[in-house]
C-alpha cells in the first residue's frame, strides 16, 4: 500500500460577498479534488487543539497523524532541523522574518514577507546582518525567501513571541514598546539601520518594491520529541515542500525531505515538478507527503483571484498528476486538506475544522457529495477529532511502543 498527503496550505476561506456567499474553494475549478470528494470520504478534521494557535506547525502535524499539544512549542525548531542547524539543550530557535515596516508616528507591519523577497537578496541580506548585528552568542541563519533562523543560547523564556502575519497593515507599537518583549525587540531595532543602508534595499525601493526594512523574531521553541512513523506503522517517506517548516517536520517524523527545482512557496512554483518529485518519492518510499504554500500566502496577501489561481494551479497540476501517477503502484490511499483556514477577510489563520477527503484505491466510495469544498464537508456531518485519529484513518492501528 502506498500513501499520499496533499496539503493545500490555508485553502479554506469563509463565504464571501464578492463571490456570492461562496468561498474560493467553491468558487475555484476544482475538478480532480471534486472527484476525490465523491470516490472518497469526506469529512472534516480538527487540526488545532484548543489552546494552541493554528498555526502551519501546528495544523501540519495534526495531518500527518500526531497530536501537537504538549509536544510542539514552536516551529523554530522544525525550521532547524530542515537546515541542518543544531540547537543544543538550553537554547531557543527562532523563525526570524524579513518584513516592512512603515515607520512614522505609529509604526505598521505592512508586509510580513517584504513583498515576497528572493532568495539572493534575502542571501545578502542576512549575511549583512550576520555580520553587524551586536548578536553575541546568538546565531543567525539563511532561510528561504524571507524565512530564517536564529539560534539563542540561554535564551529568555516564557516570552509570547508575536507572529507578524496575524498583524499586517496593524499598528505595531504596542509590542515595540512591550517590556516583556523587550530582549527580542531591542534585536528588532538594531537592524533597522543596518537593512535601511542596504544597497538591496535601495534597489528595491528604487523599483518601487516594498523594502526588507526590519527583522522580526517569533516561533521560538526547543526540539520535539515524536514516535516517527516507522515506529509507529513501520512505513517509511519524504516530504516535498519549499517550505522549511514541512521539511524539518518531516524529519522528525522520519521524513526524508526531496527538494523540487523552482519551488518557490509562491503563486509561481514548480507545481509540476512537486507532483513528478512525489511520485518519485513513492518509487522509494510508502508515504509521500506533497505540501502547497501558495494558498495561505495569497490569503495572507488578501489576494482573492491569486488564492483562486493558487487552489486551481493546486488542482491541475498537482492533484491530478497525483491521483493519475498512483495508478502505477497499485493499492494506495490519497490524503487531502488544507491545514488550517486562512480566510481573506482576516489575512491571518483561524482555527476552524478544516475539509479532507481519503480515498482508497481498495474501497473506492460513492458519495453523493457536492465536490470539495467547506460547505460540502461539513454537509457529511463526520468529523475527525485529532491528529492520531485522522492517522489511524489513514494509516491503521499503530505499531505497540
Amino acid at each position: 500500500m502506498k500513501y499520499i498527503i496533499l496539503i493545500g496550505d490555508g485553502m479554506g476561506d469563509y463565504p464571501l460577498d464578492a463571490l456570492g456567499g461562496q468561498t474560493p474553494l467553491m468558487a475555484a475549478q476544482t475538478p480532480n479534488l471534486d472527484r476525490l470528494a465523491k470516490i472518497g470520504r469526506l469529512g472534516r478534521v480538527t487540526t488545532t487543539p484548543k489552546g494552541m494557535a493554528p498555526g502551519s506547525d501546528v495544523a501540519i502535524m495534526s495531518l500527518l497523524g500526531y497530536n501537537p499539544q504538549g509536544v510542539l512549542t514552536g516551529r523554530g525548531p522544525l525550521e532547524a532541523a530542515a537546515l541542518n542547524v543544531p540547537v543544543p539543550p538550553g537554547s531557543l530557535a527562532f523563525r526570524v522574518n524579513l518584513v516592512t515596516l512603515e515607520r512614522g508616528a505609529t509604526v505598521y507591519m505592512r508586509d510580513h514577507s517584504a513583498g515576497d523577497i528572493s532568495n539572493a537578496e534575502a542571501g545578502e541580506l542576512i549575511q549583512t546582518l550576520a555580520t553587524q548585528l551586536p548578536l553575541g552568542a546568538r546565531s543567525l541563519h539563511q532561510g528561504v525567501s524571507y524565512r530564517h533562523l536564529l539560534v539563542w543560547p540561554d535564551a529568555p523564556q516564557g516570552i509570547a513571541s508575536i507572529p507578524p502575519h496575524d498583524y499586517r497593515d496593524k499598528a505595531i507599537d504596542g509590542f515595540l514598546n512591550d517590556l516583556q518583549l523587550g530582549p527580542l525587540m531591542d534585536l528588532v531595532k538594531a537592524s533597522w539601520p543596518i537593512l535601511e543602508a542596504s544597497p538591496v534595499n535601495q534597489r528595491r525601493l528604487a523599483q518601487g518594491l516594498p523594502p526588507a526594512n526590519s527583522i522580526w523574531l517569533w516561533g521560538q521553541g526547543q526540539a520535539p520529541k515524536i514516535r516517527p512513523y516507522q515506529e509507529r506503522w513501520g512505513l517509511t517517506g519524504g516530504t516535498v515542500s519549499a517550505v522549511d517548516i514541512i521539511r524539518g517536520l518531516g524529519l522528525y517524523a522520519g521524513l526524508k525531505p526531496y527538494l523540487t527545482p523552482g519551488a518557490t512557496g509562491l503563486l509561481n512554483t514548480n507545481y509540476q515538478g512537486k507532483a513528478e518529485t512525489g511520485l518519485q518519492v513513492l518509487k522509494n518510499g510508502d508515504v509521500a507527503v506533497i505540501h502547497l504554500e501558495a494558498p495561505d500566502e495569497c490569503s495572507h496577501q488578501g489576494d482573492l483571484k491569486a488564492k483562486i489561481q493558487a487552489i486551481e494551479n493546486f488542482d491541475r497540476l498537482i492533484v491530478g498528476p497525483v491521483v493519475e501517477g498512483c495508478q502505477q503502484f497499485g493499492d494506495h490511499r490519497i490524503l487531502v486538506a488544507c491545514d488550517h483556514f486562512t480566510p481573506i477577510s482576516l489575512k491571518t489563520h483561524s482555527a476552524d475544522p478544516v475539509p479532507f477527503a481519503l480515498y482508497d484505491s481498495q474501497n473506492p466510495a460513492n458519495a453523493n457529495a457536492e465536490g470539495f469544498s467547506e460547505k460540502s464537508a461539513l454537509a457529511t456531518g463526520f468529523l475527525v477529532q485529532d491528529g492520531p485519529s485522522l492517522g489511524q484513518l489513514l494509516f491503521g492501528p499503530e505499531r505497540s511502543a
